[in-house]
């Protein structure tokens, strides 16, 4: 770390960490040389892997920064020593070794312990923890704190946005320059991401024109939004893989980004949900609190897998059509056999649940071509 001379960024959050990592490293590209982190590597055996892999000679890095218990972000971040520290959100993720959510803030707020002499913090003000995000980041002596959001008073603020189902396009106001952008990877979520990305960009002094152009060929992640279109016999589907992980702050994401996704002909909204882990006491009602988002987004059929899914498929009403199974192994069958053509899929559970194999099945059965 100390031969480089690379604008180091890193990244932490409950949810979007690897999202905004990997746009970081997409649009910075576009200006110069990046080393960011392999896949999700932000562990206390991923963040030193990728600090030693860092090439003496690269413009900028991005660095993802994960936690699930308090500590483990502090000796990390130690060794990053960024110029930009990002909180992306705070959510119930890993909820089940804390005891409320202003603990998994404080626990977050550690990155802004390692920053640089001069370093930025860059906070989403449109999140629920921000103020005590803002007076943490203060605490820990960092001078320079910034915001993303919707909010009026945000620093790089979103000033307008338009969702299409396969893009969107925003205009923002990067410290009071208007950017507009079409960003090539679709949902609410993403676009709060991007907000994140121009101001780090902005505050590592990267080309914003440049930056913002990139934007439009970004494309979301295997696991993470990725979509494919499916070639049915009859005709096509399109499926959303969202099934690297899952916590509630995710879930009503990818919710909003099925209900985004136009269906054809006689075609449905599916979702194919599995078990959010790690929140302890908190599970039960957490998983059953999906119910409003389904009903919400109109979401005709539901495919449940996991024994904390229990807890949202007796809950549901009888106008959604249910199928609970006790895993992924379970439901594949049942769900290779309802899809029709017109439909639009969408798998979103937690890593360790499995429900990658839904998506490979899928892909499997019905040959496909990547969606953008």
């Amino acid at each position: 770390r100390a031969r480089s001379g690379a604008r180091i960024i890193a990244v932490t959050g409950s949810a979007g960490k690897t999202t905004t990592k990997e746009a970081l490293r997409h649009v910075l590209s576009a200006v110069g040389t990046v080393h960011a982190s392999a896949q999700s590597f932000n562990n206390h055996w991923g963040v030193p892997l990728t600090l030693a892999r860092m090439p003496e000679s690269c413009d900028y890095a991005v660095f993802e920064i994960g936690m699930n218990h308090p500590g483990e972000v502090r000796p990390l971040v130690k060794m990053v020593r960024p110029h930009v520290a990002i909180v992306t959100l705070i959510a119930a993720a890993h909820l089940g070794f804390f005891r409320n959510l202003d603990e998994i803030a404080q626990a977050k707020a550690e990155i802004f312990e390692g920053l640089e002499p001069d370093g930025a913090a860059l906070l989403n003000r449109d999140d629920s923890r921000w103020k005590l995000l803002d007076k943490m980041a203060k605490a820990a002596g960092v001078e320079h704190v910034y915001s993303f959001g919707e909010n009026a008073r945000s620093t790089f603020r979103l000033v307008k946005c338009e969702l299409d189902a396969d893009h969107s396009v925003i205009a923002a106001k990067i410290d009071g320059r208007e950017v507009l952008a079409r960003v090539g990877a679709p949902g609410r979520h993403m676009v709060q991401n991007v907000l994140a990305v121009l101001g780090a960009a902005q505050l590592v002094g990267a080309d914003l024109g440049k930056v913002a152009s990139a934007l439009a060929d970004l494309s979301a992640e295997r696991g993470r939004g990725k979509r494919h279109i499916l070639r049915h016999p009859k005709g096509p589907i399109t499926l959303i893989d969202e099934s690297y992980n899952a916590n509630p702050a995710s879930m009503a994401a990818a919710m909003a980004l099925l209900n985004a996704t136009p269906v054809s002909g006689e075609g449905r909204r599916i979702a194919v949900l599995g078990d959010m882990l790690e929140l302890g006491s908190h599970s039960a009602k957490l998983h059953a609190a999906l119910a409003e988002l389904i009903i919400g987004t109109g979401t005709q059929t539901v495919f449940l897998g996991g024994p904390e899914m229990r807890a949202l498929a007796e809950i549901l009403p009888s106008d959604v059509n249910t199928e609970y199974r006790a895993g992924a192994e379970e439901l594949k069958p049942l769900l290779l056999s309802a899809v029709r053509p017109g439909d639009v899929v969408m798998v979103k559970s937690s890593k360790g649940i499995g429900f990658s194999k839904l998506v490979e099945a899928l892909l499997s059965k019905f040959p496909a071509q990547a969606a953008t």
